[in-house]
């Protein structure tokens, strides 16, 4: 099998032009604890074997990604031009290549119904609570209500265990929130951070979401998970646009 048989295409109504994948851990090079498509250098894999799974992407992107360094803040970089160290949580781009490394973090592509811009976040609660998703729209610099969404794989909300903090930091600002979490063992929650999303999205006058079925934690043979394994890989997102350049 080759790479391209392991990669989830997004399904979703985007205009022809933009163009979007999805890494899983499979159809790589390295071993464990990484195997075996991890694409992140900051995990303790060796940089031969990162280099060399970035490299086999390479076929299938018309250039060069700007790999972010993520910190789970909400700076946004600008892929046509950030530099090959940029420390941002999102990106946008109208002739870049944009994508986020993810290991449970929820990522979230964006684009207009023009095909004129696209937009990736790392979406992991502290980012999602501190509006990632939010900065990244501000950035494309388009209406809203002219967007649309795709959820890649995140952890599900059976296994997604959180604090009350972690409620707090989202009921305190949206009470709407506290549907997204059920109360689990021991004063904790079970946080949904797919819909923890949604309503963000929603607020912004999103309403086109789709993705969102995967669980990064439950299914360990397609997906790197921290909350799941601790020392692992990470998968990426990308999304760009073919302007026929």
């Amino acid at each position: 099998m080759s790479l391209s048989d392991y990669l989830i295409i997004p399904e979703w109504p985007a205009p022809e032009n933009v163009r979007a994948l999805q890494t899983t851990r499979q159809g790589g090079v390295s071993v464990a604890p990484y195997p075996s498509l991890n694409l992140g250098s900051h995990v303790g894999d060796a940089p031969l074997s990162v280099a060399r799974n970035r490299m086999l992407l390479n076929s299938l992107l018309p250039s060069e990604p700007v790999w972010l360094e993520q910190v789970h803040g909400t700076v946004v970089a600008d892929a046509d031009r950030a530099g090959c160290r940029t420390v941002a949580d999102a990106c946008i781009a109208r002739r870049g290549v944009c994508v986020v490394m993810t290991a449970d973090c929820l990522p979230v592509l964006l684009c207009d119904r023009q095909g004129s811009v696209v937009g990736a976040a790392h979406a992991g609660w502290r980012g999602l609570a501190a509006g990632v998703i939010e900065a990244t729209v501000q950035a494309m610099g388009v209406l809203p209500q002219n967007l649309m969404a795709w959820l890649g794989p995140a952890i599900g909300p059976q296994a997604f265990e959180v604090g009350e903090e972690v409620r707090a930091a989202f009921v305190e600002t949206d009470p709407e929130a506290a549907v997204a979490f059920m109360p689990g063992r021991s004063g904790k929650y079970l946080a949904d951070i797919y819909r923890l999303a949604r309503l963000r999205l929603n607020a912004l006058g999103i309403t086109q979401i789709y993705g969102g079925e995967y669980c990064t934690y439950g299914e360990p043979d397609r997906f790197f998970s921290y909350r799941r394994d601790g020392i692992t890989g990470r998968q990426a997102t990308f999304i760009w646009l073919d302007n026929g350049e």
